[in-house]
């Protein structure tokens, strides 16, 4: 595969991924894929999930953890077998009500036509704050900075 038709992959999953089509979009996963990402207390889905079952729950526990409120693609850039997409959503936490908005990067590298690996950056502490109910202290604090 060229680096067009993988950012043509990646682009199909964003747009499934914003329609709530998550098993449609699983299917752009191998099923020895990876989806690496960081690690935070307070956060059910922080963390690395191996293999296409449990990049599912990883997005199965996203969904029934919190909601997008909004959900931006920047830009997408391609070259060889990486597509890195820069992005930026607002999210509310279901179990808190509390809302925050996040930066993010989500770096794809896929092979044979399939995503192998992701590899997601975000700031987690924003995430933390939202999900945290014991810290009302941290509520104004849970948006994260902006440059």
């Amino acid at each position: 595969m060229d680096a067009q038709e993988n950012k043509r992959i990646i682009m199909d999953g964003l747009q499934l991924f914003r329609q709530g089509e998550i098993e449609r979009m699983l299917g752009h996963f191998h099923d020895d894929c990876e989806w690496i990402g960081p690690e935070a207390d307070t956060v059910p889905f922080a963390g690395c999930f191996r293999g296409k079952a449990e990049v599912g729950r990883f997005f199965a526990t996203m969904d029934a953890s919190m909601e997008p409120l909004r959900f931006d693609v920047r830009d997408i850039v391609a070259e060889n077998d990486k597509v890195v997409v820069i992005g930026e959503a607002e999210w509310r936490v279901k179990s808190t009500g509390r809302t925050y908005t996040n930066p993010w990067v989500n770096v794809f590298t896929l092979r044979e036509g399939k995503i192998v690996r992701t590899d997601a950056y975000y700031d987690s502490m924003p995430a933390e704050r939202a999900f945290r109910p014991d810290r009302p202290d941290l509520l104004a604090a849970a948006t994260a900075l902006r440059h």
